[in-house]
This record gives structure tokens, sequence and C-alpha cells, in this order.
């Protein structure tokens, strides 16, 4: 009998539950280890940030969920990882032996990384967490009263550019059915090279769309832009020229901000001898199997992949849904396969696939493979996203509900963008 221990409960980690528990004998125990008690869906947090959506209409107790799979769930923080001994100490001291552990806890959102931005005790608003959009939404009912200037964008090394363009758009939205968009500028500050690069390198004619998307909704920005500080109502920007050297400096004036900050590996992750690259990402073959720990795997936004290009201001590529998606099956196979004393065979695919939400219409990207040269090289928007994007929070809820383990992007994402394009 093998123990299976499940590091994180997000949009990786609870499907690594049930497809796992699906996919293996009954003999076999399965845990879920998250520092939370509920599951969050993070693509929803731009809407939760202006009050499209409360707390209760993206999240869900896990301990319920899990027990009627017959899986054992532990609401700690893990505070260390024993790799040699496949153990982990939780915070309190208690102990986990295991036997597989699979590490899909997400990032740690490292604000410190530029003086004075974040949510707690910086000057920055975020949409990482529900926490954090729930922040802004709390600080926007005052902001609402007197409006003025607002930033957003993303830092040095994030990479998930996604819910920024996302957010700025809502934002958009909700100011001007508010009659209140004519008294509040909008910045958008980037880390990336060009508007539309999203980590990257652009997905086909994503810079132009991009670009006349936010000029036709009066939105200024900075890219290349190293941001270095955050004061109270004044962002300190370096814009750095293609060559590497100074541009320019700025200093941007805010009433709010809402800035994604930089991805690191989570703490207890990074921690480990061997495990991870410099910034703490899980350095894993192509069947999702740590490089020295033939027990350990890993999915999702934890696992190193490189940036797919070299940019001015340092990016990360991102882990998109269907990409995580192919990971935690990948893993759920191999880990199978092994216990049945089978070769190890299946790979995750390095794909892109997002629907971006901009309030009222959207954008859609496929990238297949991720890194350049494509066999797919996509981007359309119209208002069909926009309902596409609001189709899959609400499926993906119920398939967390339900405790299914059906491959969401495969069945439906997939047709649905197959079938978008047949039409055009």
């Amino acid at each position: 009998m093998a123990h299976i221990i499940i590091l994180g409960a997000g949009i990786g980690g609870m499907p690594a539950a049930y497809e796992m528990r699906a996919m293996l004998p009954k003999e076999h125990r399965i845990t879920v280890v998250s520092a939370v008690d509920y599951f969050q869906f993070t693509p929803s947090n731009p809407w939760v940030a202006v009050g499209w959506r409360d707390r209760e209409s993206i999240t869900l107790p896990i301990a319920p969920l899990l027990e009627k799979k017959g899986i054992a769930f532990v609401g700690k923080p893990v505070t260390l990882i024993d790799a040699a001994a496949s153990r982990l100490t939780l915070e309190g001291g208690d102990t986990l032996d295991y036997d597989y552990l699979v590490i899909t806890t997400g990032p740690k959102l490292s604000f410190d990384e530029v003086p004075g931005s974040g949510p707690h005790g910086g000057n920055t608003h975020s949409v990482c967490t529900v926490d954090h959009a729930l922040g802004f939404w709390k600080d926007y009912q005052a902001f609402l009263q007197n409006p003025g200037p607002v930033v957003i964008g993303a830092m040095p090394f994030a990479s998930c550019f996604g819910p920024a363009y996302e957010f700025a758009f809502i934002l958009d939205t909700d100011l001007r059915r508010r009659k209140l968009r004519n008294k509040v500028p909008i910045t958008f500050v980037t880390s990336e090279p060009y508007i539309g690069h999203l980590g990257l390198g652009g997905v086909g004619d994503s810079k132009s769309m991009m670009e006349s998307e936010m000029r036709g909704h009066d939105m200024k920005w900075i890219t290349n832009a190293k941001t270095t500080k955050v004061e109270a109502g004044k962002m300190f920007v370096t814009q750095m020229d293609d060559l590497g050297q100074v541009y320019k400096e700025h200093e941007v004036p805010f009433k709010m901000a809402m800035m994604l900050p930089a991805f690191k590996g989570v703490d207890a992750v990074a921690a480990v001898p061997n495990l991870c690259n410099p910034r703490g990402f899980v350095l894993i073959d192509e069947f999702q199997r740590s490089k020295a720990y033939r027990n350990i795997f890993a999915a999702g936004v934890c696992v190193a992949i490189p940036p797919v290009e070299a940019t001015v201001v340092p990016t990360g590529a991102p882990k998109t849904g269907y990409m995580i998606e192919t990971m935690i099956s990948a893993i759920v196979h191999n880990i199978a396969d092994e216990l049945a004393s089978q070769p190890v065979v299946t790979q995750g695919t390095w794909n892109a696939i997002c629907l971006a939400d901009f309030g009222d219409n959207g954008a859609a990207f496929v990238a297949l493979p991720q890194i350049p040269p494509r066999n797919t090289n996509w981007f359309k928007k119209g208002k069909w996203v926009h309902y596409a994007k609001i189709a899959f929070e609400k499926y993906f809820m119920r398939k967390i509900k339900s405790g299914t383990s059906e491959p969401i992007y495969e069945k439906y994402v997939l047709k649905a963008l197959g079938i978008v394009r047949l039409m055009r």
C-alpha cells in the first residue's frame, strides 16, 4: 500500500486528488495537505475585486468534498520537507510520511522584491488570492466616492500577465457602468517588452490587437517597466530601452494600484536541497518527476519552465489551465504505472490556452506549443469569450463540488475553441 500526499489544494491539487482516487486501487491512501481549508477559483478574483462576485461564490470548504471521495485532508502549512526521509513536518510539529509527494502549491507571492508594494503593509493591491481581491473591493468603496488615477500591471519576474490585462478591462467596464470612467485615468505598467507579450513572446497578432483594445479604452501604458519602489500614491518606474539601457524614469501617481508581484517557489519547497532552481521552482523531467528525487512530482505554477525568450526586464512563462491539467494527468498516470510496476511514459503538454475576460467582451489565445515555433498561434477577441469564461467558472466549480475527474480543457474548452475557429 502506498501513501500519496498532494501538497496544495488549488486548481491543480484538487483535480489531482480526484483523478488519483479514480485511477488508483482503493488500498492506496491519498492525503491532501493545504495551508488553507478552502478551495478558491483563482481566475474569478478580478471579478471579486469589483464586487461582481463574493467570497462564497468562488470558494468551497475542502474537507467535506474530499471526505466524500475517501481522501484525507490536513489543513496546515508545511514547514519542512525532508525529501531524503520522505517526510513532511507540519506547522505545530506533526509529521506525515509519504511514498509519493505531488507538489501543486502554486507560487510564493514575492511582494518584498519591490519595496512598498503588496497588500500586506504596502501600497498596492493584488488579485492573486480571494483575500487580496476582497481587500481591493473594500478600498474601492471609498475610491468610488472620490475617484482618481489607477495603476494596473505586473512587476519584474511576474509570469502570469493575463489577470493584469483582465483586471484593467474589468475595472474599466465597472467604472463605465457607474458613469465614473471619465474621472479615472488608467496606466498599465508592465515588465513585458510590449503590450500583448503575455510572457509568451506574443500570440498571433496579440500585440496590435491588445494595443488597439487599450487605445480604444483610453488606457496609457509603460512597457519594459522595472518598478523599483512604491510610496503612498506614487509608483517609481525605470523604463528600459530594447538594449537594456535606461530610457526614462517615471513617477506614476495613483489613488489605487493593482500590481501582480514576482513569483517564487514557496519556502518549504524552495528549501529542499537540489529540488529547485534559484527562484524556488521545482526542476522536473519530461514525466513531471523531480530530477533529484524519484518519488516527488510537481505540476502547475510551482514548476520550473524557462522563459519563452530573454526580455530586458525579467518575465516568466505562464502556466495556464490546460497546461496544468495535462501535467496533473501525466503525474497520475505515471504514479499509477509505477505502482503497477509498469514503465513511466506519460508526458504533460506545454501548450497555452487562455480565456481572458474584459468585462463585456474578452480575448482568447492558443499557443501550441507554448515555446515557439508553434503549430498553432491564434488570438481572437469577442463577446463570446466573456460568456465562455463565465461558463468555465460555473463548470469548474461544479467539477470541484461533485469530485469529478474528467479533464475540463480537453473535453470542453478545446472543442469550443475549435468550433469558433471553424465559424470564423
